[in-house]
């Protein structure tokens, strides 16, 4: 019987991946404090900026020179492939790397892909531009689109499937994330709780590193496929 390995990922996973920041060294994107672009209010407030702001970065997705590198490669590979383990994946970007290299992914932060009406909850794919003159596909209205994106402030999406997936694994891995903003930074913590063994791997040590099981520091390119290989191999060292 295959073990369950469940693996969360953050920005660290795409940041080899030509995925810009969309935020300055100071918290700013284009003289806005982010927060004023990534809230209930600020779409209240502002819809044309908010929608702005979502439409470059799913432009983005469409460059050339963006594309899912070798750690996503080897994530959908081990997915698909590994004899010993079930891959459950959750992940905190709300790009399409993950998918386009075969894998499937929860986005418990939601996906720039999609647009969500406000008044249904139906939710739609889409990769182009789109703002509050927009029809609706559902209830053919303007005004009730929105990034289908989890705001400052709101509740991320899946989370009873996320905790169960956590109570059942057997390994935990953390991938290119800090692991310290909530609710995610408690997901470790849960997979510990009930079991499991865990796994940091991000390119230096953050202040969760001593908690986890084993910590792993380097390129997500360089480490995440050799880390799964030598899970595959049974040769990871715990710590006891």
């Amino acid at each position: 019987m295959k073990k369950n390995l469940v693996i969360l990922t953050g920005a660290g996973i795409s940041a080899e991946s030509g995925i810009k920041t969309f935020r300055d060294s100071n918290g700013l994107w284009e003289n806005h404090p982010i927060e004023d672009v990534a809230t209930p209010e600020a779409f209240h407030r502002n819809p044309a900026l908010v929608y702005e702001f979502y439409n470059l970065r799913r432009a983005q997705l469409l460059e050339e020179n963006v594309k899912p590198n070798l750690a996503h490669k080897s994530m959908a590979n081990f997915q698909k492939e590994s004899s010993k383990y079930t891959t459950h994946l959750i992940t905190q970007n709300v790009d399409n790397l993950h998918e386009r290299a075969g894998a499937k992914a929860i986005h418990m932060h939601g996906e720039l892909q999609k647009a969500r009406c406000s008044k249904t909850n139906n939710v739609f794919n889409w990769q182009d531009s789109f703002d509050e003159n927009t029809n609706c596909p559902c209830c053919k209205q303007t005004g009730n689109l929105r990034p289908h994106i989890v705001w400052f402030g709101e509740m991320p999406l899946s989370m009873d499937e996320i905790y169960k997936l956590l109570e059942e694994a057997d390994i935990f891995a953390a991938i290119g994330t800090s692991a310290q903003v909530y609710p995610a930074a408690m997901f470790y913590q849960i997979a510990k709780q009930s079991g499991a063994k865990t796994v940091e791997l991000n390119l230096e040590k953050t202040g969760a590193s001593l908690d986890f099981d084993l910590s792993i520091n380097g390129k997500a390119t360089e480490i995440v496929p050799k880390f799964l290989d030598d899970l595959e191999k049974e040769k990871l060292n715990f710590k006891d």
